[in-house]
């Protein structure tokens, strides 16, 4: 059970925050930045958004008035110094902030985490949400409702909707609760209209990226089982087709669309290391497997980052131990 009432008592008596998310943010983790920092706008609270990563293509229309900004030490090292509240949303492992790390972890302020990812580490002061959650998104609603704090206009329903609507697979994963539909029924009548967020995320790709997903479908393989479906994307490809990590977004899940594959993998070979993207069907746990190899995330969504290691001398070794969680 949330207290959410610790959270406004925090934000009543503090008058500076810093709002961050994951490296690679996703709609989830941009929708609730943004509404969480609507919020505090609203009480005039100074607020800033600074992120490891820029703003995939795709989602910068959720920030129509530029506030989140891109993590630079030198710029930002003094804010860090000079704020009372940090608040990690949709994160709930510090290192996923990547070059934000060093100013996280000399942070002398409160440390607040707002997630529904598995297994919290033991660094924040403060956590809320759960894994009983389908988004962030969904945590930053239930705090305002009960605690009234502000009320939900358009512009804060409008952040909302897109990370619940994202981070629920459009509102067919396994949280999407009769409580979620009666949650999302409330945003759209603040005049939110889903057809446009669902074009804007998802039908405004760059050709380059099309290009790119035509040539991860055709490197699927199935291991001996043809329990597990895995595809690669190379450096060369990304250069080939000019695209960048944020295009990948979503491919994994065409490997669970094979008849009989319960695990689907995407190995994507970066200039340090490789990214592993796991999802699975059913109750089979690749957050546990991810934590193999140092990553996490959910029970059936989750990744992992290797650094200094080659494609080729990860790969089997990532099928062999997911062949490990198929059940006969």
């Amino acid at each position: 059970m949330n207290n959410y009432n610790v959270l406004k008592e925090i934000i009543l008596n503090n008058n500076s925050f810093i709002l961050t998310t994951h490296v690679n943010p996703d709609a989830d983790a941009i929708g609730s930045e943004l509404a969480l920092y609507l919020v505090l706008k609203q009480l005039n609270r100074k607020v800033h958004v600074i992120n490891h990563s820029a703003t995939p293509y795709n989602l910068e229309f959720l920030d129509e008035e530029n506030v989140i900004q891109k993590f630079n030490f030198e710029l930002h090292e003094k804010i860090f110094n000079e704020t009372d509240v940090l608040i990690f949303v949709d994160l709930n492992r510090v290192n996923r902030v990547v070059k934000l790390e060093d100013c996280v972890k000399n942070f002398k302020g409160i440390k607040i985490c707002i997630d529904h990812h598995q297994d919290p580490e033991n660094f924040f002061d403060y956590i809320f949400g759960g894994t009983e959650y389908s988004a962030t998104g969904e945590i930053i609603y239930d705090f305002i409702k009960e605690t009234s704090i502000v009320n939900i206009d358009y512009k804060i329903a409008y952040q909302l909707y897109a990370a619940i609507m994202t981070d629920t697979g459009s509102f067919r994963y396994e949280r999407t609760t009769p409580k979620l539909h009666k949650i999302v029924a409330e945003l759209l009548e603040t005049g939110v209209n889903p057809t446009e967020v669902y074009e804007k995320i998802y039908n405004q790709f760059n050709f380059e990226r099309i290009k790119l997903l035509g040539k991860a479908l055709n490197s699927i393989e199935l291991d001996s089982s043809k329990k597990i479906a895995y595809m690669t994307i190379t450096l060369q490809d990304q250069l080939f087709y000019n695209t960048t990590e944020d295009d990948i977004d979503g491919f994994v899940s065409y490997c669970l669309s094979i008849k009989g594959v319960l695990i689907g993998i995407l190995f994507y070979e970066m200039n340090d290391g490789v990214k592993i993207s796991f999802r699975s069907k059913g109750d089979i746990n690749v957050n546990k497997l991810a934590e193999e190899f140092g990553g996490g995330g959910h029970i059936n969504a989750s990744g992992s980052r290797l650094y200094n290691v080659q494609l080729n001398e990860i790969k089997d070794k990532v099928i062999a131990a997911a062949q490990n969680y198929i059940k006969e």
